[in-house]
């Protein structure tokens, strides 16, 4: 490429040339060689197109605990985001070298910004401030955790106010509209948002009645499962809340209706997503029966409608693809809108449901999972655009 007739053409050109691609086009192109990604990934460039491109939705994987644990031990950071394009087929990644950080572990997105977890600067020197208006927070320290949003195709980051090492431990952070970001423990809640004068977080009581099971934010509103059981036998409900009732000490509201009957008993382990449109997906095994140690006889994906507070079955998992499900001993749920993954100890592959535009979820099988993992791999959906700013 380096001697291709491309590279005599004006810059302006070649922009011109290749704004009239996708952004999924645009992405590939930048993988042909460091001539198209430098083109590609110029300032002029991403201004120029920064307005036509509609977001691509792609399914991202976190770090499994082990890879991230070894990396913390040896001071090398994650370079790159791995996702997958559901259209292409495709498995790709988003180099994150540009972050100085000896550690740094992507949890969650919104609104095409990646959340990650920071460990410790590269150096000594300043961390550069990337959007100069607000003061940045001071770099962290070597024990301290701190929370980074950036744009992996713009390459621009932001650092938000240094936390505690146990918010990061123990914490759910959960983000909603652009820097607006929440931490959720069973007793304390810590809130940030990027439209205020003040640059730091807001702490008040949570006062959950136990340990939030996987909690989701939908617009203003923040749902989690509940085990108000016994030590003995689990029993979970939905609670629901807003940013605005925890900051003024309002307590959690139990989400239920006495048409639901036994919604929750039926599924084993239920996790919930966000789903298309605001509604609500909660996902379990559906129990064989109500007895303690039920086997499953299938995945269960139900859908709620957070007006009508009325559940729906939205999919449920294929018996021959269940069959390796149903021989792990564990399996793990991520994604959101239209699409659910599920990965499972030696299953070796990913299991996906996706909602058409006609409302109709298909089942299929993702290979090629990056990695090296005990096969729990976790993950998020990444709306990826370039007009997004930390």
């Amino acid at each position: 490429m380096e001697f291709s007739p491309l590279n005599r053409l004006p810059q302006d050109t070649l922009h011109q040339i290749f704004s009239h691609l996708t952004l999924r086009e645009i992405i590939v192109s930048k993988c042909v060689c460091k001539c198209l990604n430098s083109t590609l990934s110029s300032q002029a460039f991403l201004h120029l197109i920064s307005t036509l491109q509609p977001p691509l939705s792609l399914l991202a994987l976190r770090p499994s605990h082990r890879t991230h644990s070894h990396s913390h031990n040896n001071q090398s950071p994650h370079c790159a985001l791995h996702v997958f394009d559901t259209v292409l087929n495709y498995w790709f990644r988003f180099p994150l070298s540009f972050l100085p950080f000896r550690s740094h572990y992507p949890i969650t997105s919104s609104h095409g910004l990646l959340y990650l977890w920071a460990e410790g600067p590269t150096s000594a020197g300043p961390i550069p401030a990337i959007s100069p208006p607000p003061p940045p927070p001071p770099p962290p320290s070597n024990n301290s955790k701190t929370l980074i949003v950036c744009n992996p195709l713009t390459r621009q980051f932001k650092l938000l106010p240094q936390l505690g090492s146990a918010w990061c431990k123990h914490g759910s952070v959960l983000v909603g509209s652009p820097n607006q970001v929440l931490v959720l423990t069973e007793l304390a809640a810590i809130y940030f948002s990027g439209s205020t004068t003040s640059n730091n977080w807001l702490k008040f009581s949570s006062n959950l009645p136990s340990k939030p099971r996987s909690p989701i934010l939908i617009s203003d509103t923040i749902l989690a499962l509940c085990d108000v059981g016994s030590p003995w036998r689990s029993q979970w409900k939905l609670f629901r809340s807003t940013v605005k009732d925890l900051q003024f000490s309002q307590q959690w509201t139990r989400l239920e209706k006495h048409e639901w009957g036994d919604i929750f008993d039926i599924l084993k382990r239920p996790r919930l997503l966000a789903g298309r449109n605001d509604k609500v997906l909660m996902i379990g095994g559906l129990k064989s029966s109500y007895s303690l140690h039920s086997t499953c006889s299938t995945i269960l994906i139900l859908r709620l409608d957070l007006d009508s507070l009325e559940w729906e079955e939205a999919g449920r998992m294929p018996p021959e693809m269940f069959r390796y499900f149903q021989d792990s001993s564990k399996f793990k749920v991520f994604g959101g809108g239209s699409k659910v993954c599920f990965s499972g100890k030696r299953v070796g592959r990913l299991a996906l449901w996706e909602e058409n535009e006609c409302g109709k979820g298909e089942w299929r099988w993702i290979s090629g999972v990056p990695g090296n993992s005990d096969g729990l791999y976790r993950g998020f959906v990444f709306e990826a655009q370039l007009n997004a700013v930390p």
